[in-house]
């Protein structure tokens, strides 16, 4: 199956990074081509500078050469910038809450396999009206992402970005069959199953 080296979209960029402070200047340029492509280009000193703070805190706390992915979205108000590592422990620094690069909110979110740190700056856009999140379609993203395909893909509503996302469900669904089969299930009763919980809209509790 192949894999791209990034996930890229209007608004959205995923890069796998590993943390090598040599290696910072090729995440900066590649960050700054999207940021111009987004049409913000005066948030680059920003970005770069959060990017450099939240990559350090790795190097520094987790270790050099540790697999990451950095993630940086824009929604209207805001702009997001994300590094995910696989170590669940909070840095020191991210708990007293330093502010060196012009954030309007930050934080760490905990999750099984690791954690991410994040932060926000202001654009100066309007505010983009998002619908509820539905907790299937996120828990879907959560898995797309985890599988290595940034969910992100398909919010543009562009005709590439949406069959980008059909093909990356499409194949992880086809994963899951094979997974089944080798582990004695039918895969067509599953897909019954999972067509029947479909359609009457059935929700986990």
């Amino acid at each position: 199956m192949n894999k791209n080296p990034g996930s890229v979209s209007r608004t959205s960029c995923e890069i796998p990074f590993l943390a090598v402070p040599e290696r910072l200047g090729h995440l900066r340029r590649a960050l700054a081509s999207n940021l111009r492509l987004w049409g913000v280009p005066g948030l680059l000193g920003p970005v770069q500078e959060c990017v450099t703070e939240l990559i350090t805190d790795v190097v520094t706390h987790v270790g050099a050469e540790t697999p990451t992915w950095v993630t940086v979205s824009l929604d209207g108000a805001h702009l997001r910038v994300e590094v995910r590592d696989p170590d669940p422990r909070r840095f020191p620094a991210q708990e007293q809450g330093p502010d060196r690069c012009q954030a309007v909110r930050r934080g760490v979110t905990i999750h099984d396999y690791g954690k991410t740190s994040w932060c926000e700056l202001a654009t100066g856009l309007p505010a983009t009206e998002r619908p509820a999140a539905d907790p299937r379609v996120a828990g879907a993203e959560a898995v797309l992402t985890l599988y290595g395909r940034g969910p992100a893909a398909g919010r543009t509503g562009s005709p590439l970005a949406r069959a980008a996302s059909e093909e990356a469900a499409t194949e992880l669904i086809a994963d899951l069959l094979h997974w089944l089969q080798a582990h004695g299930t039918d895969p067509d009763t599953a897909l019954d199953r999972a067509q029947i919980r479909f359609e009457s809209g059935f929700v986990r509790t």
